[in-house]
């Protein structure tokens, strides 16, 4: 099965993708509108993509493409990042002067870069890439920040693992297919429900009036279902408005489904994101 990634062969999203699809060959994209497009288009598959950190937060645009597109999330998965400084052979640590990564992982080793004043921390588009970058030029003043797999898919030299500030440091991925019959909302989403389902993710819009989030979610609270996260985004191309996004403790079930339809009663828009296996959480 072909499984497109957004970033370079060695990345977390290259290795959370083997996890969630063994035997999978993975196709790497450089853009996260043509990972979407490639699952759209039946090039591919699926995808895996990164959707929540535990210090950055949620993956903005991909949350947004979840909304805007016909995919539907089939499984989750918690990959432990842990970050190295990785260059080219025969470098030294001591003969750094840069160290290239994604600008997400850079923030994420701020102590390294404290404990090593004399190296600059340069932003790149992609952990994996900063290492691919560095040896395929031979830099011999630079390094790049990434996973174990990058150094192994490039033969790079790991001059120091570990750096990651905090060491509870989980990335939540999606496993991602294509909504088939290519309707949002709610209607035709059932059939793409995986065996022991007990997790769903959904968004809707609400109208900006007194009460209206209160209303949507006491469709949960009224028949206990327990929600395990929410947040809001704005809507792009209409100011001051926004999506929630909602994952609860619950699958395919009779409760579930008359949420789900309570709440298209009381809000403008809802789509189900994905009905999927939840994980354990990381500790």
């Amino acid at each position: 099965m072909k499984v497109a990634i957004q970033g370079e062969l060695g990345s977390f999203s290259h290795e959370a993708a083997e996890q969630m699809s063994p035997r999978c060959t993975v196709v790497p994209c450089a853009r996260s509108a043509e990972v979407f497009e490639r699952v759209a288009q039946g090039s591919v598959q699926a995808a895996v993509i990164p959707i929540e950190n535990t210090l950055a937060g949620t993956v903005a645009e991909h949350a947004d493409l979840l909304v805007d597109r016909d995919v539907f999330i089939h499984a989750e998965y918690l990959l432990r990042i842990v970050h190295n400084v990785i260059a080219a052979p025969g470098v030294k640590l001591a003969s750094l002067r840069r160290v290239l990564s994604h600008p997400v992982a850079l923030d994420q080793c701020r102590d390294f870069f404290r404990l090593h004043p004399n190296i600059e921390p340069v932003p790149f588009y992609d952990t994996a890439g900063s290492v691919k970058h560095v040896i395929a030029n031979r830099l011999q003043d630079a390094a790049g920040i990434a996973g174990k797999k990058a150094a192994q898919q490039y033969s790079g030299k790991i001059l120091e693992a570990g750096i990651e500030d905090d060491k509870r440091n989980f990335t939540r991925f999606f496993l991602i297919r294509k909504a088939q019959g290519g309707k949002k909302g709610m209607a035709d989403y059932r059939r793409l429900v995986p065996r022991g389902a007990n997790k769903t993710s959904i968004a809707f819009h609400v109208k900006n009036v007194p009460g209206a989030l209160f209303k949507s979610l006491s469709v949960f609270a009224l028949r206990d279902i327990s929600l395990s996260k929410i947040e809001s985004r704005p809507m792009r191309g209409r100011p001051w408005e926004y999506v929630f996004y909602v994952d609860f403790l619950r699958g395919d079930d009779e409760a579930a489904r008359n949420a789900l339809l309570h709440l298209g009663e009381v809000a403008q828009f809802v789509k189900v994101l994905g009905v999927y296996r939840a994980v354990k959480t990381a500790s």
